[in-house]
């Protein structure tokens, strides 16, 4: 099969030949009709982020596809089966704390790396074999649709987070990085759930001014001016009742201070969920105040990527028309331009766009 190859960080992907996927037991292999490039696709290839990627490899991070062959213990997925392939893949040896590796992507800690070793290669490929569990059905779609359906794989990490929040009909969310990739996702699949509102804080007004226009008056934008307190008290201010719960996406740029001040806009008793990169690269702490979190019973918790049941979640949010994926602006490209989608990732960042590698053609 035809396939797009990392030989070494710092060189181009390579587009050739390489063995077809072989199915084990509790696999099944997908013929890709799209996979997502994600907007710092060349920061991983080109070693920049020292993600542990073992080389060579076909990366690539999710895929919607057809299902060309399932293992001999599947007993509904079928030849034909549209499918999400999560690239979130567990170790199924330890259900309370199991290794994850983002297959085709990175992995964490020593036993993610031994899973890594099999599940290695991503979906940048004509054909990629995942585990049964991670090859998700979405229903009957049109083949042009595949693309559009990429973008399920960001609107499920902020759904993940939302879910880990308990967020309910009804309630308002700040969502702290809104005008992001990531927080912009979160803006729309609160909505889909049923909140009431959705405060969103930033400095960009032009993105700001887009979410306004895309949600109407349950988005609330609110501007920052980088002072913590007044910040706060204006995210307060702003919301259309008390604010309930806060997910924050903040990227590693941005200052402890920033996600700080969105937390303590929260009402008593409300949750924080942390699944930005505030830290990362540095910085300040981010140095909340015990006796707040404690008087108020405040509820804070991070989360990374989503559980299994998510992605079930979010099928059923689009299916019924909630979560309308044509928010998304898709740019496609065949496999053999798989090195321009890359360039093209990097220079087309922001919410709502989405570049999509497209090896069913």
């Amino acid at each position: 099969m035809k396939a797009a190859v990392l030989k070494a960080f710092g060189s181009p992907l390579a587009i050739g030949n390489v063995p077809d996927p072989v199915i084990g037991t509790g696999e099944v292999v997908v013929d890709v009709a799209a996979a997502p490039v994600l907007s710092y696709a060349a920061e991983v290839f080109s070693g920049e982020r020292r993600y542990l990627l073992p080389t060579p490899v076909v990366p690539g991070c999710g895929a919607i596809g057809r299902v060309r062959e399932a293992g001999p213990d599947a007993t509904k997925l079928k030849p034909g089966d549209w499918v999400f392939c999560d690239p979130t893949v567990r170790s199924r040896d330890d259900a309370l704390t199991p290794d994850i590796v983002l297959q085709g992507w990175s992995a964490r800690g020593e036993g993610g790396q031994r899973l890594q070793e099999y599940h290695r290669d991503g979906a940048f490929a004509e054909r990629v074999r995942v585990p049964t569990e991670n090859a998700v059905p979405i229903g009957a779609i049109d083949p042009t649709e595949a693309a559009s359906w990429c973008a399920i794989g960001v609107l499920l990490i902020a759904y993940g987070g939302l879910l880990a929040m308990d967020l309910k009909a009804g309630e308002t969310l700040l969502v702290s990085g809104a005008t992001g990739n990531f927080g912009s996702a979160a803006v729309a699949t609160a909505l889909a759930m049923g909140a009431r509102s959705v405060v969103a804080p930033g400095r960009n007004e032009a993105v700001l001014a887009d979410l306004k226009r895309r949600f109407g008056e349950r988005l609330v934008p609110v501007r920052l001016t980088g002072d913590g307190d007044r910040d706060t008290e204006a995210m307060r201010r702003a919301a259309p009742g008390r604010i309930d719960a806060v997910l924050d996406f903040l990227p590693p740029s941005v200052p402890a201070s920033v996600a700080r001040a969105a937390i303590m806009a929260v009402r008593p008793y409300g949750r924080a969920v942390l699944m930005g990169g505030v830290g990362m690269l540095g910085g300040e702490d981010l140095a909340l105040p015990y006796p707040w979190i404690m008087r108020n019973n405040i509820t804070v918790r991070g989360q990374w990527m989503y559980e299994p049941a998510a992605v079930g979640g979010i099928v059923g949010l689009v299916r019924s028309g909630l979560l309308d994926l044509d928010h998304y602006a898709v740019d496609k490209f065949a496999l053999e331009d798989a090195n321009d989608a890359v360039t093209h990732a990097a220079a087309n960042v922001g919410p709502f766009k989405l570049t999509v590698l497209t090896p069913g053609g």
